[in-house]
């Protein structure tokens, strides 16, 4: 996924989306990219796009991603919110929920 194409497939999408800056070269982001992909099992209605941190220096800047892994949500083509949970497949699940009862927020 890049720039390019990012906001648009948001936009465009009215599914619950997670944005997941990764670095090949990040264990935590390693770990975290196995228990997306249960909870990608899980809710297959819902989509994750993986941005390559190191490939997209774009995207980091506009996103204001300080350290890696990072999950930020969106959903009817709004930002709702970095999310800052524990990398287990109900943490992610329970900050998703919380996060969309909330208002959107504005875009990084």
């Amino acid at each position: 996924m890049s720039q390019f194409d990012l906001h648009h497939r948001i936009a465009e999408d009215p599914a619950p989306t997670l944005v997941f800056f990764t670095s090949p070269a990040c264990a935590a982001c390693r770990h975290l990219k196995l228990v997306l992909r249960e909870v990608q099992a899980r809710h297959p209605d819902w989509r994750i796009y993986e941005i390559d941190a190191e490939q997209e220096g774009g995207l980091v800047r506009e996103f204001e991603v300080f350290h890696l892994p990072a999950l930020f949500l969106f959903s009817d083509g709004n930002y709702h919110r970095a999310l800052d949970c524990e990398a287990r497949v109900e943490a992610i699940e329970r900050a998703i929920e919380e996060a969309l009862q909330l208002p959107p927020e504005e875009a990084p």
